[in-house]
């Protein structure tokens, strides 16, 4: 095959970096480590390792700081692929850079918790001390979406070459430009102590409870257990819902599971039990498992907090998803501005996979299963599951058409059983009390408990874990009411509800019960249990427009109604934010009106059907034209300026 290489040559560094990461990526004892082609006529057997290219771009990023021509062509030389094919994958992430730059760059967070609540001022400082965005030979910064660390605003994370990355938050000004300068190698130690040594994740642990008065379960190890030690995990009743499921069988597994009414927590909420029955009865093999760890929702930060404070849980997880669905290979596929939790997955695997609790023969039990963590680079639509399922093969994250759906036809175009990082750790409670008693809490289709991202203007922001049917009042009320103080006390005006991909909710309907249903009963949705709150001061409409411009900058580009789409609708919002209307007010509203009937019916996945979502809730409840304050119970507190 002609690759049409470009002539540039790798340096030292680079091929010494891309040939290790390819002789690092050894096969999971008793697997196969090459993987199905996308044909069978697609030539060279270097093919079969496309999917890892991720993690070589990532080795290369991380050891040179960008990924030069030289680079690409010895990558394509080792797969055999084109080099123009490379170079599109590269381009497709935030976190990779195809040009020189500067070996730091603090990635700023101006989403819509951050950028109101700190972001803006430290973007502003590092204006002042490091130039414009983008710019500055040792150092730079640019802006960031949500970096999942909205309990904590302002956040901020450093990309250092040649060193582990780290996250700050809450940060200052003086403390983000320190860390920027700083030659420190335990930099990354030292942050992680200091997220470890923090209870703000999660005010209720240790030995918290519910509202209810019920002790909490997907929580109940975070803040008791050590996340780096598996005797420790093991001493608090780690493993113990593995070996209930080998005991049980996968066949039993599978009817606990349909009896709990478990259903999806990454927002589709579709049955778990029904998933794992498909991919197991399928007669195709071989069978793969797939984590979404990849939580890019603005607001949602759940995810993260289980798999930094209890991660042998969701290894333990996988495992037990990989043996009744009869995967032998599971991905766990983790959003890459995550460093901490990437730190404890990966020793959490290595320790699992060290003591036979991963392998060739798991607990001695004849069955094999392993992990593959795959590290996400700075795109959400890859929280899409075909996107995602396309990123781990080496290719652009581009959702897939459906049918067939990843059951059928998934991963390698095996059958394929995806779950998000909340759904499985519920599995591991599912066999510690059984389907029916877990079926107990909550009703319908929302049992069990459920996690929320709490923050905004709240006093305790974090992750609160709740039976479903918990109102939104007394989750508010748990996070400690709106924050205030003197006139401003106790004073709400809306709360966003789901995520950019949600709703608002009103502070006449407090007392929703926090179920699926009693949220599609008032037009809204649960989602990835995102609980944005808002008070008199906010800036609803800057807020829609900071939505409105993630959507746009997260947009695969694939189809058009989203692709222009959501440029169309940013650029509306920003005319609205500078009160410079073309027409009139009411021109823009219908034109965001029309926008999004588009976007809805025409576009290829959920990121384009649900980019308006929030904006529609907006113009529906006239938060954009006609802003009203309102306190907690519900009474009114007269107007605020239109924003």
């Amino acid at each position: 095959m002609d690759l049409h290489l470009s002539g540039a040559q790798p340096t030292d560094l680079e091929r010494e970096t891309i040939d290790a990461a390819f002789a690092r990526a050894v096969p999971p004892p008793g697997t196969n480590g090459d993987r199905p082609m996308r044909s069978h006529h697609a030539g060279h057997d270097a093919r079969a390792r496309r999917h890892l290219l991720l993690p070589v771009l990532h080795a290369v990023s991380d050891a040179v700081g960008w990924i030069s021509p030289g680079a690409l062509d010895h990558i394509a030389v080792t797969l055999s692929v084109p080099p123009a094919e490379i170079y599109g994958v590269a381009t497709f992430y935030a976190m990779f850079a195809v040009e020189p730059r500067a070996p730091r760059v603090v990635h700023v967070c101006d989403d819509v918790a951050c950028g109101p609540n700190g972001g803006e001022e430290i973007a502003a400082r590092l204006t002042d001390e490091l130039g414009e965005e983008g710019a500055g030979q040792d150092v730079c910064w640019v802006r960031s979406p949500c970096l999942g660390l909205c309990e904590r605003a302002p956040a901020v994370l450093h990309q250092r070459t040649g060193e582990p990355d780290l996250s700050q938050a809450p940060a200052g000004p003086d403390d983000v430009v320190a860390a920027a300068r700083s030659d420190d190698p335990a930099l990354a130690d030292e942050a992680d102590a200091a997220f470890a040594d923090s209870r703000t994740s999660a005010p209720q642990t240790p030995g918290g409870r519910m509202p209810s008065g019920g002790p909490l379960r997907l929580m109940r190890r975070i803040g008791v257990v050590d996340p780096t030690s598996l005797d420790d995990y093991r001493a608090h009743g780690g493993y113990a819902a593995l070996r209930r499921a080998v005991d049980l069988g996968p066949t039993r597994v599978i009817t606990e599971l349909e009896d709990s009414s478990l259903t999806g927590r990454g927002g589709a909420a579709f049955p778990t039990g029904v998933k794992w029955k498909g991919v197991a009865g399928a007669p195709e093999r071989p069978h793969y498992l797939v984590c979404n760890a990849d939580e890019s929702e603005p607001g949602t930060f759940k995810d993260r907090v289980l798999m930094e404070g209890d991660p042998f849980a969701l290894i333990e997880a996988m495992t037990i998803a990989g043996y009744v669905t009869g995967s032998e290979v599971g991905y766990l596929y983790l959003r890459g501005e995550y460093p901490l939790a990437t730190r404890r997955l990966e020793n959490a695997i290595a320790a699992a996979r060290a003591r036979g609790f991963l392998g060739a023969d798991v607990m001695g039990e004849g069955f094999t299963f392993d992990i593959e963590l795959r590290r996400g680079a700075g795109a959400y639509i890859c929280g899409e599951e075909t996107a995602m399922l396309e990123s781990i093969e080496g290719f652009r994250g581009e959702p897939r058409n459906k049918p067939p759906f990843p059951s059928v036809k998934g991963l390698f175009g095996k059958p394929t059983a995806i779950n998000n990082v909340e759904t499985l750790y519920n599995v591991l409670g599912i066999l510690e009390v059984g389907g029916q008693a877990f079926a107990e809490v909550g009703g319908g289709r929302s049992t069990g408990t459920k996690l929320f991202c709490v923050s905004g203007a709240v006093r305790t922001p974090g992750v609160y874990e709740v039976e479903f049917g918990t109102t939104l009042r007394e989750l508010l009320d748990l996070a400690g009411g709106t924050r205030g103080s003197g006139e401003h006390a106790d004073r709400l005006r809306t709360v966003l509800l789901g995520g950019a991909a949600g709703g608002f909710v009103m502070p006449e309907n407090l007392d929703v019960a926090l179920t699926l249903e009693g949220a599609r009963d008032i037009g809204a949705t649960l989602g990835s249990g995102v609980v944005l709150v808002f008070d008199t001061d906010a800036d609803l409409t800057g807020t829609l427009r900071r939505i409105a411009a993630f959507f746009r900058d997260e947009s695969c580009g694939q189809c058009v109604p989203c692709r222009v789409g959501t440029v169309r609708q940013e650029e509306a919002l920003a005319r609205l934010e500078r009160d410079a209307p073309i027409g009139s007010r009411e021109t823009e509203i219908a034109l965001l009106d029309d926008l999004a009937r588009v976007m809805r019916d025409a576009s290829i996945c959920g990121l384009g059907q649900t980019a308006p979502a929030a904006v529609t809730s907006a113009l529906d409840l006239g938060l954009l034209d006609r802003p009203t304050t309102t306190s907690v119970n519900g009474s009114r507190n007269g107007k605020v300026p239109t924003p």
